[in-house]
């Protein structure tokens, strides 16, 4: 997994034709030590000033999607019996938390018919009896036959199936897979998984699963500041909207357990995840999705 436990930024001067300049600044990583992340923080604006001096302005590249490690705080690691970090518990940009496992695949399928809705055209072919678009529990269950179906041709997998409020997610309770291999890959495309989810599973080298509710989800906005804080004053901040965040989060669920597929018996290696997951996402609560 790619996972930092420090980070910091650093700045540049960064000089233009005719005078122009401006300071550009850049966020820089590290699993080691705050110093590490410091350098590679200098050592990346300093190249990105090089690089727009030559240029003579312009836009800088952009990493491909995920393919840096994530600006997000770590809160819990989880390790397995060799000591080697088996998942990661860690709070997202806009303030969720966020299950990363090394090997434990979960697989993200959109279905944005379900956040869309049939608005008020659909609400008027049901009043005068014509037909309508799919409900919400017609696409879920249309979405999961194709799960079993495909489960089908592959004896031995299995998997738990939730639903979240903009689709389904799967969570493979057999075995355990490198976010990497071929077979991972082939699996998402065959299950019509995010495709973002599917860059950023393999560039980071970890699957990943939202546990908490999104904020707008809740009637609340996203935080005030990003970690790392920059003083106490913006933690401090950070914390007043937590604490609303957990008020208002605790009437939701992230998402709801459907039913097992497959296989039923859950591979030892699982068990202890499968058991965080659903308890941190409330998965069985019955409460709204959100």
């Amino acid at each position: 997994m790619k996972i930092a436990r420090f980070w910091t930024k650093a700045s540049h001067p960064v000089r233009l034709p005719r005078g122009r300049g401006f300071e550009i600044v850049c966020w820089g990583w590290s699993d080691a030590d705050i110093q590490e992340a410091r350098l590679k923080a200098q050592e990346r604006a300093r190249r990105a000033a090089t690089h727009l001096e030559e240029q003579g302005g312009g836009r800088l590249d952009r990493y491909g999607y995920g393919e840096q490690p994530l600006r997000e705080e770590i809160l819990r690691e989880i390790k397995d019996e060799s000591g080697q970090m088996a998942a990661a518990i860690t709070r997202n940009s806009y303030g969720c938390l966020v299950l990363n496992t090394a090997q434990a695949m979960f697989v993200d399928i959109d279905l944005p018919e379900l956040e869309r809705g049939d608005g008020i055209g659909g609400f008027l072919k049901r009043l005068f009896g014509k037909p309508s678009k799919p409900g919400p529990e017609e696409i879920v269950e249309s979405a999961l036959t194709k799960v079993e179906e495909w489960t089908r041709t592959r004896p031995g997998w299995g998997w738990r199936a939730y639903r979240t409020r903009a689709g389904l997610r799967l969570l493979a309770t057999h075995a355990l897979f490198d976010p990497a291999d071929a077979l991972v890959q082939q699996a998402f495309s065959e299950l019509d998984a995010d495709p973002l989810y599917q860059r950023l599973c393999k560039n980071q080298r970890s699957f990943r699963a939202r546990l908490t509710p999104k904020p707008w989800r809740c009637g609340l906005g996203a935080p005030p500041v990003r970690w790392p804080w920059a003083d106490e004053r913006a933690e401090k901040r950070f914390k007043s909207w937590e604490s609303e965040y957990l008020k208002k989060s605790g009437q939701f669920a992230a998402c709801q357990w459907l039913r097992d597929i497959g296989a039923a018996e859950v591979a030892p290696a699982l068990a202890s995840i499968v058991e965080l997951h659903d308890r941190a996402t409330r998965a069985s609560s019955g409460l709204p999705l959100a």
